[in-house]
């Protein structure tokens, strides 16, 4: 089984001004492909690839729970694996979460320069707690983001500190830091947190890479593209040639999603 652990789709209503949007904020030429759910279905099967879990962000308190509602939404295809989100200044985060757990969804994403929190904020703890509680997997975006230049609220450093408030599963992005690779080196590898490969295509080197597999296992790593933003067989095809034997090749493309997500 393949998975993608890091995509994102939004209603067709507004998908298409969702990404322009965000494609003119990073002074990128747009997505790889549209961010529709009919789309990236298609997609996974034209490049053989299983599942991918859906990542989505609540962006304030006041869509936070639409954001969920079209989460759960989500649960009605065999291909996609919702998870939600709460936005840390909404009064009723806690409460978002508990229903987070109950429609069924498996986690949550945080991405903290959108949603303007550190992950070192106090404010932040009651929150990790309740997710741990809940025993939902957290996903952050980790390093550097191309729409907010010179600033990471998610740094390995940073993360390393506060990595004890959880006890269920904990999933940074981008490799654990985007752009900041020699620092999770040195801060995270080889800890409890999972890295995915997200928008780590052409940007990563792949001698990095490769040591970062080495040093932190083949076990705590999950093949993630950032689509629509990268290709999913791009990155798919680029874990294979990180140099891993195929055991270690094929729990990173899939068996490790599997053994987390508890999917038969």
């Amino acid at each position: 089984m393949i998975i993608d652990f890091h995509t994102h789709v939004f209603p067709d209503r507004i998908a298409e001004r969702a990404v322009s949007s965000m494609a003119a904020a990073c002074g990128m030429l747009g997505p790889h492909i549209e961010a529709s759910v009919d789309v990236l279905i298609s997609e996974l099967r034209r490049v053989d690839v299983d599942k991918a879990v859906a990542l989505n962000i609540a962006t304030s308190p006041q869509n936070m729970r639409a954001v969920n509602d079209f989460a759960q939404s989500l649960t009605a295809y065999d291909e996609l694996i919702p998870f939600g989100s709460v936005h840390p200044a909404a009064p009723d985060a806690l409460d978002e979460l508990a229903r987070i757990a109950e429609a069924g969804l498996k986690g949550v994403k945080f991405h903290p320069e959108n949603q303007g929190f550190c992950v070192t904020e106090d404010r932040l703890i009651p929150i990790y707690e309740k997710i741990s509680r809940l025993g939902l997997i957290c996903v952050f975006h980790a390093g550097m983001d191309l729409r907010y230049r010179g600033c990471a609220y998610c740094s390995p450093e940073q993360f390393s500190a506060i990595l004890p408030a959880f006890s269920s599963p904990v999933v940074l992005a981008h490799m654990g830091g985007y752009m900041l690779w020699e620092d999770v080196l040195k801060h995270l590898a080889g800890r409890d947190v999972y890295l995915d490969t997200a928008y780590t295509y052409g940007t990563m080197p792949r001698p990095l890479a490769a040591e970062l597999v080495n040093v932190h296992g083949a076990d705590k790593i999950l093949l993630g593209s950032d689509s629509p933003w990268m290709g999913i067989g791009e990155h798919a095809r680029m874990v294979a040639l990180w140099g891993q034997n195929e055991e270690d090749t094929r729990k990173i493309l899939g068996e490790n999603a599997r053994k987390l997500l508890c999917l038969e």
